[in-house]
């Protein structure tokens, strides 16, 4: 299994394309922006072929792909668009249907190819996660702790329905036990965008551990060529009509603060909108919060023993 990581705008998808040619290999994203439904311009997902192949549908997600005909053979690119715009999607969502398409990619004795810079996807699906190091939240507790047992199952169920249904009976009937877990969901759920905090633990999951694993990170040291490349991008993406895609999603009636309007660029093409901002301060701010994610990227991915960095 590879798994092509690093920085924004640093050439993961040409990479991973010459790899998957290679290796017959087929990619799945890795980046918590693209798995979302309608966001094609504003996350780059760059599809010339808009025909989707679904595979599977768990609970609201779709678990299919799109083929990229850049190659000879087209190639098929995993989960993107897999969830609504107005819906929450975790780490652990990622890991449950990452683990899905890797083991169908597997069984067709092909080469599964992650590409994506959400560090915290990655994180999650590689390593053993302890959540007794997930901190007690009191105020949640306090507002939980009087709440009916089938509240507290309701409230469970629609945080993470996967992590209900593995739950034996004992566990379901058990009110700081469903607390627990309903804390635990919560934690994952606010820091599905941002990096995993606390002390990592980079030991391999048992159920990733058997996989033959490269990980290749790609990072771009020069800062001022680094900005050059995203402003590039970013000024693509307005071209190519970011601002009338965000428009046609709020028009279809999804809130500014919808989990998927959260992605980088959109809040500032939603600034635009609202005449708070002009077109140049649009691309300095959509640029400049690319790069403090950039950072933040390279941050987290350093600490990691099994990245192999490569200057882009």
């Amino acid at each position: 299994m590879l798994i092509i990581t690093g920085q924004t705008a640093a050439g993961k998808t040409q990479l991973a394309l010459q790899y998957a040619q290679k290796y017959n290999g087929e990619l799945i994203n890795c980046d918590s922006r693209q798995i979302y439904q309608d966001l094609d311009l504003v996350t780059g997902k760059d599809l010339e072929e808009k025909k989707f192949y679904r595979l599977e549908q768990i609970n609201q997600f779709q678990i299919g792909y799109y083929l990229l005909s850049y190659a000879k053979t087209p190639i098929p690119v995993w989960l993107y668009d897999v969830v609504a715009i107005n819906h929450y999607f975790s780490s652990f969502d990622y890991r449950q249907l990452a683990l899905k398409v890797i083991t169908n990619i597997l069984a067709r004795k092909k080469t599964p190819i992650l590409i994506g810079g959400s560090y915290l996807y990655l994180y999650h699906l590689l390593y053993q996660i302890n959540t007794d190091q997930i901190p007690p939240n009191f105020a949640l507790r306090k507002t939980l702790v009087s709440l009916p047992l089938k509240i507290l199952q309701q409230k469970l169920f629609n945080l993470d329905k996967e992590l209900f249904t593995r739950l034996n009976t004992s566990d379901r009937q058990n009110p700081q036990r469903l607390i627990r877990k309903i804390e635990i969901a919560q934690y994952f759920q606010k820091k599905q965008q941002k990096s995993p905090g606390g002390k990592l633990n980079f030991k391999l999951a048992d159920d990733i551990k058997s996989q033959e694993l490269k990980i290749i990170g790609l990072k771009i040291s020069n800062k001022q060529l680094l900005k050059e490349k995203i402003k590039k991008r970013v000024e693509k993406r307005l071209a190519l009509g970011a601002v009338e895609e965000v428009k046609k999603i709020l028009a279809m009636g999804f809130k500014p603060d919808a989990p998927g309007l959260k992605t980088i660029g959109c809040q500032t093409i939603i600034k635009f909108l609202k005449k708070e901002i002009n077109q140049s301060e649009l691309i300095n701010e959509w640029v400049n919060k690319e790069m403090q994610y950039a950072k933040r990227q390279l941050t987290f991915m350093k600490k990691d023993p099994h990245i192999v960095f490569i200057e882009a």
